[in-house]
């Protein structure tokens, strides 16, 4: 099930009262810390705008022939 603006809202209050638990996505989680819940919270906002969160960048090697 997708995240919904509502999930991101409910985490949002839950960081403000400074509560280490919150209802996300239909089911109660309880968090072991703040950074933990920032971390969901932008992992749900990326959702929400449709970037990759986690995402990881590709880099390929340049040779030349040693001429």
């Amino acid at each position: 099930m997708p995240f919904t603006q509502a999930d991101a809202e409910r985490l949002r209050a839950a960081i403000a009262k400074g509560v280490s638990e919150a209802e996300v996505n239909g089911e109660r989680v309880r968090f072991r810390s703040l950074a933990e819940m920032k971390e969901t919270l932008n992992m749900i906002e990326d959702d929400l705008a449709g970037r990759a969160s986690g995402s990881f960048r590709v880099s390929y090697p340049r040779t030349t022939r040693g001429l």
